[in-house]
This record gives C-alpha cells, structure tokens and sequence, in this order.
C-alpha cells in the first residue's frame, strides 16, 4: 500500500508495517472467514498473472547477492530455505536456486530505514486525508466505478462490502492502477526478511521472511513466477497491492475465466478486495461510522486497539445520542470511539466505528488508512449519487 503520494518516507514505511495490505500482509483468515482450502486451491490450479513483463533492458542476472564466497547461500538464508520446504513440503534444491538468485533492493532498505533524528513524528490527520482523499482519486474513482460496475456490483452483492468502499480501497492502493510498483518482489522481501534496515524491530524482518515464504509457494505451485513479478518496495502486488500471503489466501477468479491475475484483470481485483473485508469481519448492511453524536470531549472516549472495545448501552451512558434516520443495525455491533488527532493543528476529529472500520484496519493497520477509505468513498459515491443519505460510507459524527 504505497505509493508516490506519501511525502514523509518514515510515513510510507510505518503504514505498511503496522499492517498492510496489512492485516493483508499476510495474516491467517479468521475462523469465520473465507476457507484457506478454498483460496489455496483456486491458487494452485490457476496462474496468478501479478506481474510485469520485465523490461527487456535490464540484464538478467542469476547470482545474487545473498550468496558467500564460496557460491552457496549464507547460513541465514540457508536454514530459511530448509525451513521453508520443510514447512510447505518444496523441493529444497527449488527454494535454494530460487533465493541463490534474489538481489538486494537498497531502496526497500532506505524506505524502510527508520528517521535519524530524535522524536516522534507527529501525526497529522488533516494531511494525510487531503494527500489521499484528493480530486484525482475521486476523479478516478467516479470513472472507475462506472466502467466497472457490473463487476462491482457482483462482488458487493456477494460480500456485503458496498461498492463505494471496494473503488476507494483500490484508488488508496494504487490509483486505480497507475502506481502498482516496479521493484521485484523476490529482492525486496529477501532484502527486508535478511537486512532489515532497523535491528530493534525484529519481528517486522520475521513478517517479511514469512511473506518470502508465501512467495516461493505461489512460484512452486505456478501461480506465478517469483523470478519477474514486480510490486511495491514492500512487497505488495496488483491493483490491490495484495502481499504473497493474502494473494494465496483471499484472491479470486471474479470473471470466472479459471485464473486470478490482480494486475491486468480488475474483475480480479474488485472481487479480491471485497473477499478481503469479508474475511476480516466485513458485516453486511452496517456502516463503517455509527451516526452517532458524540458528548462534548469526547475524545477521552477513544481507544487504540485494531478491534472495538465499547457498545451502544456504553456510549449511550456516556452521553452519545443516536442520529434520526441512521438505522439502527449497527446498535447491535461492538462499537470504538475512535480520534483521528491531529498534532501538528491540535486538532480531533472524533468518530464512532463499527466492526467495518476495523475490517478495514486489517488491510493497512492504520486508523487513518481506514478513515480515508471510508471519506473518499464517500466523496465518489456522492458522484455516482450512490444509495441513500445514510448509505455505508458516510462518517457518522
């Protein structure tokens, strides 16, 4: 989930390692979710066409940089290969030929390096959102939508997601495909699950070495081809800027033509995105914010958590009133107060989240990710003049 747009590159990195894609960088389904058996078969009998052809300039190189002196793989990397194919029953001498072949990518390392100078940075929820919920996404996201549909259209009804919110997770991505990456998947995800850039986070190289995994599956079962796919400097593919481990977990054939291609097919796309959420909790006819009036200082309500810790009997004790003609579907759901701070205008913008929010967080783990995809779906669904007043999208507060 990156992008030029993301100014600050501390930003960039923090966004997708708090959760892309995530959350979407590979996290096992929910027991309620979609079958695991399911997806891993569509997977394995059909090529996943996720990548570019390479350019026809760049020299194909065989030995990589992961090697030691004397040719073999360094002993890191080794015992992750006999680790790797004793976990997913591969081929050694495949994963081995396959790594001995993955280069390092010194701008994954730099992006992902954290910020030399002392502090925090300060987060900053009103430039985040005009940075992502910006005319060229609405723009987009109005023509994407009406090019789009019938594919739309089937992958909401099938789900529940609404469609404003499947179009805004992919103009957020990738705008609507014109930024899906060029680095090659296999250098940065060996560079970042062996030389990650920041040694006291340890468990962020351990989730990139588990996506490296995920990766030399997909290549061995022929979903697609380790050696040319590109993506972001973190990883992640297609339209949708899925990771290796949700690409093999909750793609889907949307047309029905019996392969998964989330770059070059956005029938893929659309149906990958709301199989996604619907994985993660996605409930159906519930809006991503409760239209709720909140108390006054009602930010000391708020939580921090990827999963809601209140409800409508605690709110409503707290002073919250329930808006005329928002339904009331969502009174019988968790609920979280959430503040989408910012601390450079020392401002709050506090917001009352239902399980779709947090749905959202687990494809980028970020509040702020999951508030701008519900603003700029609503800002495109008022262009297409979508539903009601209180459709799905619209913040509550």
């Amino acid at each position: 989930m990156f992008r030029p747009t993301r100014i600050l590159q501390v930003a960039v990195a923090s966004l997708f390692i708090s959760g892309c894609a995530s959350s979407h960088s590979g996290s096992k389904p929910p027991a309620a979710s979609l079958s695991e058996t399911t997806n891993q078969t569509i997977v394995s009998n059909n090529r996943i066409n996720s990548s570019r052809t390479p350019n026809p300039g760049k020299p194909v190189q065989t030995r990589g940089d992961f090697l030691g002196a004397d040719g073999k793989l360094l002993p890191e990397v080794q015992a992750f290969a006999r680790e790797t194919a004793r976990t997913y029953a591969l081929p050694l001498g495949g994963v081995e030929a396959l790594l001995a072949e993955a280069h390092y990518n010194a701008t994954a390392a730099r992006l992902m390096t954290p910020p030399t100078r002392t502090g925090r940075i300060r987060r900053a929820w009103t430039s985040y959102r005009q940075r992502h919920v910006d005319p060229i996404r609405i723009r987009a996201g109005t023509s994407f939508w009406q090019e789009h549909r019938a594919a739309i259209d089937r992958a909401s009804a099938r789900t529940g997601v609404p469609p404003s919110i499947i179009v805004a997770i992919i103009g957020i991505e990738t705008v609507y495909g014109r930024y899906t990456g060029d680095h090659r998947v296999l250098d940065t995800l060996t560079t970042l699950g062996f030389r990650y850039p920041d040694p006291n986070r340890p468990e962020r190289q351990a989730m990139f070495r588990e996506q490296l995994a995920d990766l030399i599956v997909l290549d061995h079962r022929g979903a697609l081809d380790a050696r040319i796919v590109e993506g972001s400097f973190a990883g992640a593919m297609g339209l949708p800027q899925f990771m290796p481990g949700s690409l093999m977990r909750y793609a889907v054939d949307g047309d029905g033509d019996g392969r998964i291609d989330l770059l070059n097919n956005t029938d893929d796309a659309i149906a990958s995105v709301a199989a996604f959420l619907q994985a993660h909790g996605w409930v159906r006819d519930v809006p991503v914010f409760a239209p709720v009036s909140l108390p006054a200082g009602a930010a000391r309500l708020a939580q921090d958590s990827l999963k809601p810790e209140s409800d409508w009997a605690a709110l409503k004790a707290a002073g919250a009133q329930a808006l005329a003609g928002g339904g009331s579907a969502w009174q019988a759901q968790p609920l979280g107060v959430i503040d989408l701070r910012d601390e450079i205008r020392n401002t709050h913008d506090v917001r009352t989240a239902t399980p779709n929010f947090f749905a959202i967080t687990q494809y980028n783990r970020s509040y702020f990710y999951a508030a701008s995809v519900a603003d700029l779906a609503h800002e495109i669904a008022d262009r297409i003049g979508y539903g009601d007043p209180n459709r799905l999208d619209r913040p509550g507060n």
